[in-house]
């Protein structure tokens, strides 16, 4: 099902009928499509769960876009980013035309799930510039963290979970709830990656977030444990280019504390709160396996 997901992405860039739009997007790296996967999963019988898939990895990839620009980032999934080769206008017109492809597209949908998706890519966008406000400085209210990442990852994940239940007559508030608790996890791992992952396979440089001005769950864990000097220290570090001795500090500091436990702990925390709500479906389970054990 997922390759008929890929032609309905093409088919739907295609229909824009601009080929310079249609070269750049088929340039991107699909990615992991864990929303179209989680849309499949759910509405498994439903004729329009793939055309749901496409519509909101159409989002996921403009929303990545802007993501881009806005870090200035010259590399997403190891391949050079549309704005590092074309500019960050043309990026962010490609994403302009994907979002707005996908809002058209969401029209032929039930009203209430042509609106949950809308909504949920506001929130996306006020989760996007919360993220930008809380890098101008050391952040290490847990709260505004957690809610910044509800509104920039998991409400779109929130609202696959929830519209692919009522596709299929499924219980849709049990589900958007694991998709909320999924959506939370998946961005923590992400976190986790930015400090242990490999450079090559994350397709970008470990402590990125923390150079970027991003204080992360891990950060927020590690100040917590250490001394006011070291505390400042670390304060110190943030948002801005680490020289070798500080990061291999930050390293062995996550390492004696472990801090990276502690964050894959508060992870599965959440996928077991996913779990808690849709019983026994082992696809599902799956789905949080791989979250959790994925390495990029």
């Amino acid at each position: 099902m997922l390759e008929r997901v890929e032609t309905i992405i093409r088919e739907l860039v295609e229909e824009v009928d601009f080929p310079q739009a249609t070269q750049l997007f088929l340039k991107l790296s699909g990615g992991k499509r864990l929303r179209a996967r989680l849309i499949l999963t759910i509405a498994p019988t439903h004729p329009d769960a793939a055309r749901l898939g496409a519509i909101v990895e159409l989002i996921h990839a403009a929303s990545l876009l802007h993501d881009d620009v806005i870090d200035e980032a010259m590399l997403r999934r190891g391949v050079e980013s549309v704005n590092a080769t074309h500019g960050s206008k043309v990026a962010i017109m490609l994403g302009d035309i994907l979002y707005s492809k996908a809002f058209s597209a969401l029209t032929a949908f039930d009203p209430e799930i042509a609106r949950t998706i809308a909504q949920s890519v506001t929130q996306l966008s006020v989760g996007e510039m919360m993220d930008v406000e809380m890098g101008q400085q050391f952040n290490l209210d847990r709260d505004l963290y957690l809610k910044m990442l509800y509104l920039k990852t998991a409400t779109l994940i929130e609202s696959c979970a929830y519209c692919a239940a009522l596709l299929e007559g499924k219980d849709a508030n049990a589900y958007g709830v694991y998709g909320k608790n999924l959506g939370l996890a998946f961005q923590i791992v992400d976190d986790i990656l930015d400090i242990v992952g490999n450079e090559e396979t994350l397709g970008k440089p470990a402590l990125n977030d923390f150079v970027e001005g991003k204080t992360t769950l891990p950060y927020m864990d590690l100040y917590d444990v250490l001394d006011s000097s070291e505390q400042k220290k670390l304060m110190g570090c943030h948002g801005r280019v680490l020289e070798t001795s500080e990061k291999q500090w930050l390293f062995k500091a996550m390492s004696e504390y472990g801090i990276i436990a502690r964050s894959y702990e508060r992870a599965q925390e959440l996928c077991d709160e996913a779990l808690s709500v849709i019983g026994d479906e082992d696809a599902l389970r799956a789905i949080i396996t791989s979250v959790m054990q994925r390495s990029h």
